[in-house]
């Protein structure tokens, strides 16, 4: 929690909102309506939480023009028009600072004689840095991370504890990386035979263009020969698997749990829902949002286009056949009740 105390007044001056209520309500943190105390700040980002608004006890809370209800006495509401945007122009003024990141090389990190790290840049505690690796200006390698042979990192990037990054693998500036990730691991290739399984050589990099992040427990393997590619802007959730030769887009939303197999190709801006599961081989084109837990065995060449289901059709298709069985499972009622009135006719006709 934040020292320092801000008001309704001051925090609506920031964010160029209004203030209904007790300009002189104060807050020093920021938590969700829900567990919001006395001294927190929240915000109404999706109508559905509307109920939640009220019975909350934070001081202060960020709501749009369409939330008419008066706030209760000692509290405020700063009426604006995004919420979820203004929330965000505040949050670090009222929040704690980040930890301070290391600078230098810490005294148990394993830096080689031949790799190249910047004077800016900050090497953790247990870290390993092989040789030929680069570390660009004002990167930051947390503790215990693992950093390959050749492996280039650009500048400013910064890669939280426990990653671990291959040999010879590429990533650009302003990368982030959390814990637990895995970049350049094998790809999963092998030849079946009838003694068993040949492992087909992995022997391709991982490339991290600009601009992206990528959470915590990732999976992203290596190219069998060439580049498994993660293209500029491109945010990618925790527990996601990237198989060899993956292209992703840029500024595609790869969100929690998704698997994609190896060789296919997402367009730029590409969002993959929760769970969704691409298979191999595929091309799917810009703008495509695949929902959460579709399952996708084709291409999918609706640009801009929703796809639902597996498999995975567009929606308004999804739609229509889930109507369909809707007025298949009501169609056999009605034919039940017809047989039982008939049945009935014709036995009053006997």
């Amino acid at each position: 929690m934040a020292d320092t105390y801000f008001t309704a007044a001051q925090i609506a001056e920031v964010v160029g909102g209004r203030v209904v209520g007790a300009e002189s309500a104060a807050v020093n943190g920021v938590e969700s309506l829900q567990m919001a105390r006395p001294t927190h700040l929240s915000f109404l980002g999706n109508d559905k939480y509307e109920a939640q608004v009220l019975p909350s006890k934070a001081a202060v809370v960020l709501v749009p023009e369409s939330f008419t209800a008066p706030p209760p006495e000692g509290r405020a509401w700063i009426v604006c028009s995004d919420p979820s945007a203004a929330f965000m122009a505040i949050v670090d003024a009222v929040t704690p600072p980040p930890p301070p990141q290391p600078r230098g090389v810490h005294p148990s990190a394993v830096v080689s004689d031949q790799a190249t790290v910047a004077p800016s840049a900050g090497i953790g505690a247990n870290a390993v840095v092989e040789a030929g690796a680069v570390i660009g200006e004002n990167s930051v390698i947390g503790a215990g991370t693992y950093i390959g042979h050749e492996t280039v990192i650009g500048a400013n990037c910064l890669i939280y504890p426990n990653v671990t990054i291959r040999e010879r693998c590429v990533l650009g500036d302003k990368v982030i990386i959390h814990s637990g990730t895995t970049i350049g691991s094998d790809g999963f290739g092998y030849l079946p035979g009838p003694n068993g399984h040949t492992k087909i050589p992995q022997v391709g990099i991982v490339q991290i263009d600009d601009d992206v992040e990528i959470g915590a427990q990732v999976a992203v393997d290596r190219a069998r020969f060439g580049k498994t590619w993660i293209k500029t802007g491109a945010k990618i959730d925790n527990l996601v698997q990237i198989a060899h030769n993956v292209i992703i887009g840029e500024y595609c939303f790869i969100i929690a749990q998704v698997g994609i197999s190896g060789s296919t190709e997402l367009g730029k801006g590409v969002v993959a829902a929760g769970q969704a599961g691409i298979a191999g081989h595929l091309r799917i084109a810009p703008g495509v949002t695949i929902m959460a837990q579709a399952g996708v065995p084709k291409d999918l060449t609706g640009s801009g286009e929703y796809y639902v289901g597996s498999p995975a059709v567009p929606r308004k298709e999804f739609a229509k056949k889930e109507f369909a069985v809707k007025s298949v499972a009501k169609l056999k009622q009605t034919v039940k009740q017809l047989e039982q009135e008939l049945a009935e006719l014709k036995k009053s006709m006997s």
